[in-house]
């Protein structure tokens, strides 16, 4: 016996297509709330596995761009305590201590995931050397002191800045030091700054240069190079435009 189906009335398809639409919103909602609990769940683990997890714990510093500094010295001034998460380490105070040695200028502190502090330190770069106490202390192009030395290197010029030891003339002398051309420069025996407008080079072979003040020292080291070839014993390259010798 075949059974027959009662068809349809418009009133059961009406009521069909409704519950479809009200099944439909309801997925498209719980839909939502698992997306977004999955986000949540997402969002969590990874506060864990970078703030509390054993994953990412500082374990090494890596210290690179050292010439005249040893990796233990930078490393000993870092300070990075090391076992804890890689998140906490606090860069800004690793950055001040390493800036805390004399002979360092700057220096850049990073996270190099999952596990080391990046140290990149720029030293100073001495341009002339400064009696100090029987030694020597080198100078960089600003006028700052660090790195002591026992003795004169030659290759550098030293600084006079008489008895007041003045910081203003001291910057004075080294940013004339750090104008001269390395050909130029190793010709330098000392730099006398008696006044920030009065400096005078005195030469290794007893020549003497007169340099006036700091400004215009790049085209003032032009000219002497210049008049270096001549006999002359005595130079002014005070005005660049006009210099003289005798």
């Amino acid at each position: 016996m075949v059974e027959l189906r009662r068809p349809r009335s418009p009133q059961d398809s009406s009521r069909r297509r409704f519950q479809r639409r009200q099944w439909g919103r309801r997925w498209l909602t719980w839909r939502y709330v698992l997306y977004a609990a999955v986000v949540v769940l997402l969002a969590g683990f990874a506060v864990y596995a970078v703030y509390f997890s054993p994953w990412l714990r500082t374990e090494k510093v890596q210290v690179e761009g050292i010439q005249q500094l040893t990796r233990e010295q930078v490393i000993a001034a870092a300070d990075v305590p090391l076992g804890g998460p890689l998140a906490h380490e606090d860069l800004h105070a690793i950055e001040q201590r390493v800036e805390a040695l004399a002979i360092v200028r700057s220096a850049d502190v990073s996270r190099s995931w999952p596990h080391d502090v990046r140290i990149v330190v720029t030293e100073r770069t001495p341009v002339a050397v400064l009696a100090r106490g029987g030694s020597y202390v080198q100078v960089d192009a600003s006028g700052v002191t660090f790195m002591p030395v026992l003795k004169n290197p030659g290759s550098l010029p030293a600084i006079d800045t008489g008895a007041t030891a003045d910081e203003n003339a001291l910057a004075e002398g080294a940013k004339v030091a750090a104008s001269l051309p390395p050909e130029v420069a190793k010709l330098v025996d000392h730099i006398e700054v008696a006044t920030i407008d009065r400096i005078q080079l005195s030469l290794r072979d007893g020549r003497q240069v007169l340099w006036g003040s700091a400004e215009e020292s790049t085209a003032k080291a032009k000219v002497l190079l210049a008049l270096l070839k001549t006999k002359a014993h005595s130079i002014d390259v005070s005005v660049p435009g006009l210099p003289t010798t005798r």
